[in-house]
């Protein structure tokens, strides 16, 4: 196997293998999020943990991981990772309840954790600068086609079978990815030694778990008092925040720290970390309420909600493959806000046509524009960020940057669940009080207590459900008619609640766009800092 341990890109599919999974499994969950509300009989914000349980585990332990990559070897890591995630992914897909699968995505996580830092750390040793654009175009494009795909594989898989295959179907691709780990990519030891710091891991960890669960939860407990705990939703979020800010002066006064805030004085490191986590926070706000609504509204099929974006899964990963050589050529920074310009248009479009009516062909020209935006936006987001990065920071850098990705998934997501929940809330009351004249005078008050009470209830929102549980032994005549004008109340109410909500990331991410003027242009690297890298590789190779 001497050759293949001297072909940078044949480690490069290895490595993006592993990476395809571990993100594909943070979208391809959104598909699955009405069939496992129905399936395992849980509400809106437990199915949300579902969700945002991985991401922030994944979060928090992408430094700390980088860490362990630099002191025990990254492709040693790389493999535990992936043989980690490969063991819980069965585990989820064996859950008979939301708590035993929110427990299994949360080693889903930390395997998902160990194994991404390693990815980028390994390029940046194995390619040299001026082919490093090419190599990220790839991984980038890579984590921009997992992002989009997951959910039409989602979608495929539970119309043929059900949900737990959009886990089980990592467990032979985890195996031979693991496999071909060992035979191809090679052991590479940075040989930099890095302390603990223990109370940074801890102040992060506690401080992004009270955002993300104060954002959550807020609905729930109308954003006051959390029932027997006798505290309430904003002091749990602005203790989070609190915490995040000691955090940062923590880091601050380390001369080990878990985050080496040293990185950041290279601006377009610190400005592509902005930008990816902005990137994040928009996708992910996007997609769960636009998913909901292709199926519990529109009453798509999971795979027919699918396919109607695979038009933007297909575009994108046409873009993707020119994005990452064009920005060696010419530089990423006007890819780059081109790339987040045309995926805000595209996302707009979306919202905009959405109706109780709409079919797939509405959202075909939609689709493909945030397509086209999708594949500029990953490859040149990553040369930036990483181009200037010395091979002996790699791992560092690359769990920041992993991380800061991450984190705007779990505060976009969060937040748009309780954006969301928040306008269903209200538009629900309104649409029941609208509707109310159609119902029968005897159950006219019951009807509009139903959904205005819906919200400390949890909110149904499986396929086929109108948002709030009728209630039982009603004649069938009147039974009848009331899920009728229900589903009318749901339909109108969800449709006003998304496009209220899609309003936030859509302007975040216009302003997001203006920030890429930050970017400076990226200087020819000399000579022999060209060779270094690959020189590196050889002997590590070798050896």
């Amino acid at each position: 196997m001497a050759n293949a341990r001297t072909n940078p890109w044949l480690v490069l599919v290895v490595l993006t293998t592993g990476f395809f999974m571990i993100l594909l499994d943070t979208t391809i969950v959104n598909v699955a999020i009405p069939a496992m509300s129905k399936g395992l009989n849980a509400p809106l914000d437990e199915i949300l943990w579902v969700l945002n349980a991985y991401i922030l585990v994944y979060a928090v332990l992408l430094i700390p991981a980088g860490r362990l990559g630099d002191l025990f070897g990254q492709r040693n890591m790389f493999a535990l990772g992936l043989a980690v995630f490969t063991l819980a992914s069965a585990l989820c897909g064996f859950s008979q309840n939301s708590t035993e699968l929110i427990a299994a995505r949360i080693v889903q996580g930390v395997g998902g954790a160990l194994l991404t830092p390693q990815t980028l750390a390994i390029l940046t040793s194995i390619f040299p600068p001026e082919r490093r654009g090419a190599a990220f175009g790839v991984w980038g494009g890579v984590a921009g086609l997992a992002t989009i795909a997951g959910p039409t594989i989602g979608g495929a898989l539970i119309t043929y079978t059900d949900w737990p295959w959009i886990f089980f179907i990592n467990v032979p691709l985890g195996i031979g990815a693991l496999v071909a780990t060992f035979l191809i990519v090679p052991d590479l030891r940075p040989g930099r030694r890095q302390g603990w710091d223990l109370v940074g891991v801890a102040l992060a960890t506690a401080g992004l778990f009270g955002i993300v669960f104060g954002l959550i939860e807020g609905q729930r407990y109308n954003w006051g008092e959390i029932a027997s705990y006798g505290i309430t939703i904003p002091e749990v979020i602005g203790g989070g925040l609190a915490l995040m800010i000691l955090f940062v002066v923590w880091e601050h006064f380390q001369t080990q720290p878990l985050v080496p805030l040293s990185l950041f004085e290279e601006r377009n490191f610190a400005v592509a970390n902005w930008v990816a986590a902005a990137i994040s926070f928009g996708m992910l706000s996007m997609f769960l309420p636009v998913t909901i609504y292709l199926q519990s509204v529109r009453g798509f099929s999971v795979l027919t909600a699918r396919l109607t974006f695979a038009p933007m899964s297909l575009t994108s990963m046409i873009i993707a493959s020119f994005a990452g050589r064009l920005a060696d050529r010419i530089g990423g920074k006007y890819i780059l806000m081109t790339g987040i310009s045309l995926f805000t248009v595209g996302f707009s479009l979306v919202a905009y046509v959405a109706g109780p009516d709409s079919t797939w062909i509405n959202f075909l020209v939609p689709a493909i524009i945030a397509g086209a935006g999708m594949g500029m936006t990953f490859a040149p987001m990553t040369t930036i960020a990483m181009r200037n990065i010395q091979p002996r920071m790699a791992g560092a850098a690359s769990g920041v940057l992993n991380t800061t990705r991450q984190l705007g998934a779990a505060i976009g997501s969060a937040t748009v669940g309780a954006l969301l929940q928040n306008q269903l809330a209200t538009a629900l009351h309104n649409e029941a009080v609208a509707h109310a004249g159609e119902v029968p005078a005897a159950f006219r008050d019951r009807f509009i207590a139903i959904f205005s009470t819906a919200s400390s209830n949890g909110f149904q929102i499986g396929a086929g459900q109108t948002g709030a549980s009728l209630p039982s032994g009603l004649p069938p005549a009147v039974a009848a008619q009331l899920t009728r004008i229900a589903h009318d109340v749901f339909v109108s109410a969800y449709i006003d609640a998304m496009k209220n909500t899609l309003v936030v990331p859509v302007i975040f991410l216009a302003l997001t766009a203006l920030t890429t003027l930050l970017i400076k242009r990226r200087k020819r690297p000399a000579a022999q800092a060209v060779e270094a890298p690959e020189e590196e590789f050889q002997q590590a190779a070798a050896g």
